[in-house]
């Protein structure tokens, strides 16, 4: 259960995270949160934990949001918790019925996910704007992008062997 007790970790410190680093200002006033170039490897790790033990990550999910609960600021604690389990839910949909390969399903849920977790984050604080959910979109995209090369080059290793 490594990736699960992983999983439930990294939300309580993306959570965390959100709640002491100061967003920044971007030119034209959009507010933009350097934590956000992590978030992606949270929703891959998710898929990772998913594989691990199933459906039953459904329930790291809530552990992850209930500890991130009780120890973060109460109003990013909600905003992210509120947005993460909404993107979380989708990104599980995704992974779970697209029956595709293991690192397309990562770029999938992904790609499904991110925008709609940003976007519910950033309107629940107050700070909803196009720009700021795609420049959190596009941060958060990073980390998964990453992880689906790294996948894809492992699955054509293992069909050439």
């Amino acid at each position: 259960m490594k990736y699960a007790v992983l999983y439930i970790a990294s939300v309580v410190f993306i959570n965390l995270a959100f709640s002491v680093v100061a967003p920044l200002t971007l030119p034209g006033g959009d507010s933009w949160s350097p934590v956000s170039l992590i978030v992606g490897f949270v929703f891959v790790i998710r898929d990772y934990a998913q594989r691990e033990i199933g459906h039953k990550v459904l329930l790291a999910m809530l552990a992850g949001g209930v500890i991130s609960g009780l120890m973060a600021d109460p109003g990013v604690a909600f905003a992210s918790i509120c947005a993460f389990l909404i993107g979380e839910m989708l990104d599980w949909g995704v992974y779970s019925f697209t029956g595709r390969p293991f690192s397309q399903r990562i770029l999938l849920s992904s790609a499904f996910s991110t925008p709609v977790d940003s976007a519910v984050f950033l309107a629940m604080l107050g700070l909803f704007s196009v720009p700021g959910v795609l420049m959190m979109t596009a941060s958060k995209m990073l980390g998964a992008i990453i992880v689906y090369l790294l996948a894809r080059k492992r699955e054509q290793l293992a069909r050439v062997a």
